[in-house]
């Protein structure tokens, strides 16, 4: 008996080895979670912002392919509004509750110095939401209707020279609070040569203002090399239209000039597809990131509230000071850009 027990561990002398009999079956969890998410259905939330007519509601129905319903916008709003449209939509046997929120009046009034707020207010007020579903003491977080945005379109007007001041000063109060992707719209007005020497421009303003961009992830094998790559479109120069043209024998959506047409899903043409093919490949990833932003609103929430964690040695942990250095540099930006409005 001793010499059958010599090679086993101390903890294990006793004790039998039984061999299974069939296959447990964990490999069937993904298979699991895949089915339920199916039958509960995705949302998605997504931020429009740009100046009245950038083509904001265009491009929205040609990423989707749907014509969405849209009414026109005035000029003459005295401050920026928000207007927001759920729909669901569905592709094979997958269900998506699309959130759509496009910016009204931004840009038009005279003083636009404060055009950002009613839109940060709106991302806020979306985490506050959330944040009280989470604090009930009954609470259905499965069911509820996530409104939190996932990603930031910001339409840039393809002027081919710099970023005006009010797109740097809303992106600035934006960029810890959501995934920004910058896009031009209405890229087809400027030429190829023009485009490419804006984009270049457009990237440098944004790093030198110290601006946070979305940049689509790589360190997954699956999409590295596409999303490397998609990295160097940025910002996306868009075009969207749901008329149809006829070209040759087919009938594809474009916008038609007297000199010739513009194909949406050409990517010679313009980076629609780029975007669409991008916001689905990293769908889940922006929600991710949507979830990081939230955390550090709730934790500041909270500590509002007076709730604090206990670390080593009976300390009280405190985001509050890991975020000052930060708000601190960003309230400067932020003040020197306010005044060139």
């Amino acid at each position: 008996m001793a010499a059958s027990n010599a090679g086993r561990h101390p903890q294990n002398v006793g004790c039998r080895t039984l061999s299974l009999s069939a296959h447990v079956g964990f490999d069937s969890l993904p298979d699991q979670l895949v089915r339920k998410s199916i039958k509960h259905g995705f949302c998605f939330n997504i931020l429009c912002i740009g100046e009245t007519g950038i083509g904001k509601s265009a491009l929205m129905s040609s990423l989707f392919n749907t014509n969405f319903d849209n009414s026109p916008s005035t000029h003459f709003l005295s401050s920026v509004r928000l207007r927001t449209q759920t729909y669901e939509l569905q592709e094979s046997n997958v269900l998506l509750k699309l959130t759509i929120v496009k910016t009204l009046g931004f840009g038009d009034q005279v003083n636009k110095a404060d055009s950002y707020q009613p839109i940060v207010d709106y991302v806020d007020a979306q985490f506050e939401a959330y944040l009280e579903e989470e604090l009930k003491v009954i609470r259905s977080l499965f069911s509820y209707h996530d409104t939190r945005i996932h990603v930031c379109l910001y339409f840039i007007s393809p002027t081919g020279r710099s970023l005006k001041t009010i797109d740097l000063l809303t992106m600035r109060n934006l960029d810890s609070k959501v995934n920004i992707i910058p896009v031009i719209g209405k890229a087809d007005s400027i030429s190829k040569t023009e485009l490419q020497e804006f984009k270049k421009k457009i990237m440098s303003e944004l790093v030198s203002n110290g601006i946070r961009i979305y940049q689509f992830p790589t360190d997954d094998e699956t999409v590295s090399g596409i999303n490397t790559m998609t990295n160097g479109y940025l910002p996306f120069a868009v075009v969207g239209s749901m008329e149809k043209v006829k070209v040759g024998n087919k009938m594809v959506r474009a916008r038609q000039y007297p000199w010739g047409i513009v194909k949406v899903e050409n990517e010679s043409h313009c980076d629609t597809i780029k975007l669409r093919r991008m916001l689905c490949t990293n769908m889940e990833d922006l929600r991710e990131k949507t979830r990081a932003y939230y955390e550090s609103y709730r934790c500041c929430r909270l500590e509002k509230l007076g709730c604090r964690d206990i670390g080593p040695e009976n300390k009280s942990i405190s985001s509050r000071s890991l975020l000052l250095d930060c708000r601190e540099g960003e309230e400067n930006s932020k003040g020197k850009l306010k005044g060139r409005l």
